[in-house]
């Protein structure tokens, strides 16, 4: 979709690689009624183990390349680049492009979200290495509660993506791993009540880490919450809403071979995806 030409804009949806459809999916399953461009930089990706400089740059272009198919709201629908990136497009590149649009992330309405939803305020984080060297759900939070309202412990999880997008979602190497990480998450704070999957690719392993979290402990997926938000946020920016189409479409855009992306998208749709090979 390419909506230069069109006074209406669909939502950009933007994510390294394919764990954004996860979200691309439950805003689509609230929210039908838009139109969404989806665009993944599998041919860059993973963002997870990049710095700072280069997950900015690379999340600066892909943001710029939606903005120019008309996208005049983009969700950042990747952890990593919603760490390392979004507050600087927010800063220094929407200020320079013009225009009133508007570029969210994950981590906001993420941190918003839990704060509700756990009841001892005893949280855990699953995500890549990036996500949590960069501390931006324990900076998020403190900016929101102050220091003592949230107790957050962060893990990494290396090997969690590979698994996914090797389609390993169940065997023993996977529950191995995903063994391992829940207990090393529960040795840093045995009162862990919720945990975040906080990389949008985890939530296709979700059966295996519920099989071994302690029971009652709630484990929150993060499609669902950003849905959530996106909904709120139009509702409180009518003027915002006003500009976006309305057509229930949905177009899908790699980095890398579209044969590639289609197949392994599949999988995170639960459907059939074609997608388009672009530059950025």
């Amino acid at each position: 979709m390419d909506c230069r030409n069109s006074h209406l804009s669909p939502i950009g949806i933007f994510d390294s690689g394919y764990g954004g459809l996860t979200v691309l999916k439950e805003v689509i399953k609230l929210l039908p009624e838009y139109d969404y461009v989806y665009l993944g930089d599998n041919a860059r990706n993973p963002y997870g183990t990049r710095s700072f400089d280069v997950v900015y740059d690379y999340t600066r272009e892909a943001v710029r390349r939606l903005i120019e198919m008309g996208c005049e709201l983009v969700i950042l629908a990747c952890n990593t680049a919603s760490a390392k990136a979004l507050r600087s497009i927010q800063q220094n590149d929407l200020p320079r492009w013009g225009g009133n649009r508007r570029v969210l992330g994950v981590i906001r309405p993420s941190v918003e979200s839990i704060a509700d939803i756990s009841v001892n305020k005893h949280v855990g984080i699953l995500g890549t290495r990036g996500t949590v060297i960069s501390e931006s759900y324990l900076m998020e939070a403190e900016k929101l509660y102050g220091n003592e309202h949230l107790h957050i412990s962060q893990l990494a999880c290396p090997m969690l993506v590979p698994l996914v997008e090797s389609n390993e979602l169940t065997g023993e190497g996977t529950e191995y791993f995903v063994k391992k990480y829940i207990e090393q998450l529960f040795e840093k704070d045995g009162e862990i009540d919720t945990i975040v999957l906080a990389c949008t690719h985890y939530p296709l392993l979700k059966d295996v880490i519920l099989k071994y979290t302690p029971i009652g402990v709630k484990v929150v997926e993060q499609g669902q919450i950003v849905a959530e938000s996106l909904k709120d946020y139009l509702k409180r920016h009518p003027e915002m809403d006003r500009k976006l189409s309305k057509g229930s479409s949905v177009s899908y855009y790699t980095t890398e071979k579209a044969e590639l992306f289609d197949g392994m998208a599949g999988v995170f749709m639960g459907s059939g995806v074609e997608a388009k090979e672009i530059k950025i």
